[in-house]
């Protein structure tokens, strides 16, 4: 179970739909979280450091596709403020 980061050209936001996702933002912060379901999601600001329970760090921001996996439980650490577009599935 990963977390998976990819770098998309904007044909490939397009044929997700990416542009069509609700948009989410949060201030620097930490706090804890469990994903239920796959989350998708394209970083449009910010920096983010996720942190999982076995201890691996994972760093994402700006331009970065972030597909979070089923049973992920994690430490949300933003040094910047975050607004992404997010799909669950």
């Amino acid at each position: 179970m990963h977390t998976a980061i990819q770098k998309l050209t904007n044909e490939e936001l397009k044929k997700k739909g990416v542009f069509s996702w609700p948009i989410w933002e949060k201030e620097v912060s930490k706090f804890d979280w469990f994903y239920d379901s796959v989350e998708e999601c394209y970083f449009l600001e910010g920096k983010v450091t996720v942190k999982t329970k076995d201890g691996k760090t994972v760093s994402f921001g700006k331009g970065d596709f972030v597909t979070f996996p089923k049973g992920l439980s994690c430490v949300w650490d933003i040094q910047e403020p975050v607004k992404k577009r997010y799909n669950f599935r």
